[in-house]
């Protein structure tokens, strides 16, 4: 598989996810398949990804050694297919995770879906962002609830 169908393919994934997730009710099974068919399989596909081009095992033509310590050595990382590929599942493994957290904590403090969805969008498109003000809205929902978890 090319870089670029493996791209395209987690991309799908991680939508058909988060489209569940906004838009489906929240059947237990549901919750399970995003966490499991949906975050696990991303994670199991960065994993492998990046053991195979770190162990040499897949192809990675262009791509160097990986420095997490300069702006141009994060740079070199991201500068081919592999880089960008692996990195993206990174980012969207990660964003479902949150986004996933996000809605079962807020199901269990009883705020509403319409709240919900722009704050999932949110997280779905700059996952920090959509943590961080979900982190403000989560904080007085917990103390009215009169409990934090």
């Amino acid at each position: 598989m090319s870089w670029a169908a493996l791209f395209g393919a987690v991309n799908l994934l991680a939508l058909v996810a988060w489209a569940a997730l906004i838009l489906l009710p929240r059947w237990p099974a549901l919750l399970s398949a995003i966490l499991y068919l949906g975050v696990g399989l991303l994670c199991a596909v960065y994993a492998t990804c990046l053991v195979g081009v770190v162990s040499g095992l897949i192809p990675n033509p262009g791509g160097g050694g990986a420095d997490f310590t300069t702006i141009p050595g994060i740079r070199a990382i991201f500068a081919n297919d592999a880089g960008v590929t692996i990195g993206w599942t990174h980012y969207l493994a990660f964003d479902l995770f949150a986004g996933l957290w996000i809605a079962r904590d807020a199901d269990a403090k009883s705020i509403s879906r319409l709240v919900q969805g722009p704050i999932l969008f949110a997280t779905l498109m700059a996952g920090p962002l959509g943590l961080g003000i979900w982190l403000l809205i989560r904080e007085p929902a917990a103390r009215r609830q009169g409990r934090f978890r």
